[in-house]
Formats: C-alpha cells, structure tokens, sequence
C-alpha cells in the first residue's frame, strides 16, 4: 500500500487525535471527518482541523447536511474540501453547491476565521479560497446519478464523492454488494468525471475494489475507517 498511500485516506467518525497522528506516521496524508453520522461538536472538529493543517494532512469533511451553514462552518475551519450528503437531482445540487464558493461564483458568507488567519484579508482572497477549497458533492441517490453529468458542470463542483451503499439502497438494489450493477453505476460516475476533468472519491474497502477504481481513475479512495480499524484490531488480537 504504501507506494499508493497518497491516493489512499482515513475515515474518521470521532475526533480521534491519536488515530490521525498514527495514521500521519504511517504516511497518509488525508483524512476524511464524517460529521454526518459521527460524533463531532464544533470545538472538537476545530481542534482535529487545526492538528491535520498543522500536520500538513488534507482534511475533507462530510458535513452534516445539504445546507450552507455546515458547509460554511467546515470551510471557515480550514477544511481543505466539503463532501455534501444526500444530494438529489441537478437543481438541487445546483443550490446547496453554492454555499461553499463565495460571490460571484457562490454565496458562501465570509468569516474572519482560520483561513483568513483571523485578520483583514487581500482582495485575491476569496478568488484563491474558491480555487483552492474543493465542493464534492455525493452521489448516492437515484436523481443525483441521473444528473451526474451535468452536476459536474457546474462551476461550484470540483468533483464528487461516491455513496456506494445508499446509491444501491435509493436505486432499489437493496444492500450495496459491489454486484454488476453497482460497477456500472460506478462506472458512469468515473466516465462522467474524465469527461469533466473532475475528480472523482469514493470508499473501497477491499482490494478488489480499490484496484477497479484506480483502474476507473479515482482521485482518492478511503480505505481505512476508525470503527473498522479498531474492530479489526481488538479481533486479531483475541487470536
């Protein structure tokens, strides 16, 4: 793994301080905070935010929802990208996007927070953050692969993020089993994004998986989350 470890990132759904600290060691360089169903409060993610930029890691958070207050609230902490849940057909994605670009591409709100080094800023200031912090909107729902193509238009995206396992449940394929339907859905997200020249992310947790996506041209794959790690861990050692 390690020859692709830049292309690989961890997941984290608690602010676990140690776990990134290790997983910096190790030599990864992206952390990905599920704040949608982790155990984050505003304090907490600041501080694993401020520790990853400090570390020099990527920090990429899955907010809490398609609205612009916990997108602005992830950008004003210094995160490096917004993964956006529950996004549904282009219009949609159209409006919650602009949340995380500021005026005139967007209509994110400023704030003199980390990013603005808690001073006055240049006038180039928000034409660099909007170059420089990534939109990933998801796909996972049925509407939003419909309109992949398009979504990916958009001036506000910079690429997208894949739901494998509720894009199979929201297309009525039941639990998400990596079946030939699956690939091809997956499939039509990385043509989409090569078409586009946008990147696309998404969890692989097998080989398999993780092997037919660099195949696909993924940008970036998590491989690792911390649940998952600890499990695996507290069972090997019960050998």
């Amino acid at each position: 793994m390690a020859e692709q470890i830049d292309d690989f990132a961890v997941w984290l759904s608690t602010p676990h301080q140690a776990m990134m600290e290790i997983a910096h060691d190790i030599g990864y360089r992206h952390i990905v905070l599920d704040i949608e169903h982790g155990l984050f409060d505003l304090e907490a993610t600041d501080r694993i935010v401020a520790l990853g930029k400090a570390l020099g890691m990527k920090m990429h958070a899955k907010v809490l929802g398609p609205e612009a207050i916990p997108i602005q609230q992830a950008l004003d902490m210094g995160c490096d990208s917004v993964i956006i849940p529950h996004i549904g057909d282009l219009e949609h994605a159209r409006k919650v996007t602009l949340s995380a670009k500021y005026p005139p591409l967007g209509n994110r709100s400023f704030s003199g927070t980390r990013p603005a080094r808690y001073n006055v800023v240049s006038p180039d200031y928000y034409e660099r953050e909007n170059i420089g912090t990534r939109c990933y909107p998801m796909i996972e729902s049925a509407a939003a692969l419909n309109d992949v193509e398009a979504i990916l238009a958009l001036p506000t995206v910079d690429g997208v993020f894949v739901g494998p396992s509720d894009l199979s449940l929201d297309s009525g394929r039941g639990a998400y089993r990596n079946t030939d339907e699956d690939k091809a859905a997956i499939r039509r997200i990385a043509a989409a994004a090569s078409a586009a020249g946008k990147p696309w992310i998404m969890p692989a947790w097998t080989r398999t998986e993780r092997t037919v996506a660099l195949e696909l041209g993924a940008g970036l794959l998590v491989v690792a989350d911390e649940y998952g790690a600890i499990l695996s861990g507290l069972a090997d050692a019960a050998k």
